[in-house]
């Protein structure tokens, strides 16, 4: 959709973009987050033309950008800056449907359409979280610090363009109306599904906002990946220091089974016998015993309580065994982990692979073990 290849931009002799390249995928939120000065704000300019790259192509749709008409380009793109840039002489109405007027006017339109377009911006509103029969005919000066950002989100929509440009948005914001807009943020594009590029200097909305995460500095993309891959995985001390050791406790959503289980989990073949399963629970302090076939593919789980009534401790262990309600993929995210637990009530949640092999084991001592060291520098 939106393709950065080699492009630098110089001011004054000084680099401010160093020979940058990277994609932005159709209906994707890319997130550029950095230190103030980094250049995140430069970039998201050149996608608009409202600055040019000194060297390198930029394109949209596999198109050099410096080929399309100017004006064409940037009323397929929304823009949402910091200030919002409401027209305090206008309406809402008016502020939403300035530009859709001009293309209205343009193509001499008629009257059917006309309508058409007030449905759309009464619809947008709404869209927003504002309702429409009362903040139409309002002036900016009468709406909210947290009214007036929702406003222009919904005048960014009003064309419906391929892309959205936002610069800091929400920046200016109290904490709790800023979750509201980023919630509302979320939604519209779950709805509506636009390719947006979303400049923040905050990590903990860059997490919850975005697809894809380009952490800049001094001018250079450090990392471009997946909110998931840059808190697990950061490419440089840069970027750790950056992100933060425990950011990723900000975003429980992105832990995965796999980033917390036991890889050893007690286990036995299902044709072990019951005293051999016994005794191996006893030498590993545990009252359970997940059991596996020749393949280790898991079959089931062995309790310590389902042995004391056996008749004859030389049945296997398959006789005796209970189905296992509940095993999580290594990609299962922890708070599904979790809300499983609390509704079987179990102490333990086994882990398989693609193939229904055991791969680990997450116990609610070994949760607390991991969600305690988010307190705790390592040693």
């Amino acid at each position: 959709m939106i393709q950065f290849s080699n492009v630098v931009k110089t001011y004054k002799h000084h680099d401010i973009i160093r020979d940058i390249s990277f994609n932005v995928a159709k209906n994707e939120l890319a997130v550029l987050i950095g230190p103030s000065g980094c250049g995140k704000t430069t970039i998201l300019k050149m996608i608009n033309r409202l600055l040019h790259p000194t060297s390198g192509v930029i394109m949209i749709n596999g198109k050099d950008i410096k080929a399309k008409n100017v004006f064409r380009l940037r009323r397929n793109m929304g823009y949402v800056i910091q200030s919002v840039g409401l027209f305090p002489h206008l309406t809402i109405r008016e502020n939403i449907e300035l530009v859709p007027s001009l293309e209205r006017r343009e193509k001499r339109e008629k009257r059917a359409v006309e309508k058409a377009l007030g449905e759309r911006t009464a619809e947008l509103l709404a869209l927003v979280g504002l309702a429409p029969e009362k903040y139409l005919d309002r002036y900016p000066v009468q709406l909210s610090g947290g009214q007036q950002p929702r406003v222009g989100v919904a005048r960014a929509f009003a064309l419906d363009p391929e892309i959205i440009l936002m610069d800091e948005p929400f920046s200016a914001l109290d904490p709790i109306t800023r979750e509201q807009l980023q919630d509302e943020l979320s939604a519209l594009q779950g709805r509506l599904q636009k390719t947006i590029v979303f400049v923040t200097h905050d990590m903990d909305e860059a997490i919850k906002l975005g697809n894809k995460i380009c952490i800049i500095n001094k001018g250079r993309i450090l990392q471009y990946d997946t909110p998931e891959a840059v808190l697990k995985n950061p490419v440089d001390d840069f970027v750790a220091k950056f992100v933060g050791k425990h950011r990723i406790w900000t975003a429980p959503e992105l832990i995965r089974a796999e980033d917390i289980m036991i890889h050893t989990p007690v286990a036995a073949h299902k044709d072990a016998t019951l005293l051999r399963c016994i005794e191996t629970m006893h030498s590993r302090g545990v009252d359970s015993i997940l059991i596996v076939d020749a393949a280790g593919t898991l079959e089931g789980a062995l309790y310590a309580e389902d042995t004391r009534d056996a008749a004859d401790y030389r049945l296997p262990a398959g006789a005796v065994m209970r189905p296992v309600k509940y095993a999580a993929s290594a990609q299962s995210s922890i708070l599904d982990i979790i809300r499983h637990m609390k509704q079987m009530k179990s102490s333990a949640v086994p882990v398989v692979d693609s193939e229904g092999k055991l791969a680990g084991i997450i116990t609610k001592s070994s949760l607390v073990t991991t969600l305690s060291s988010r307190y705790f520098e390592e040693a």
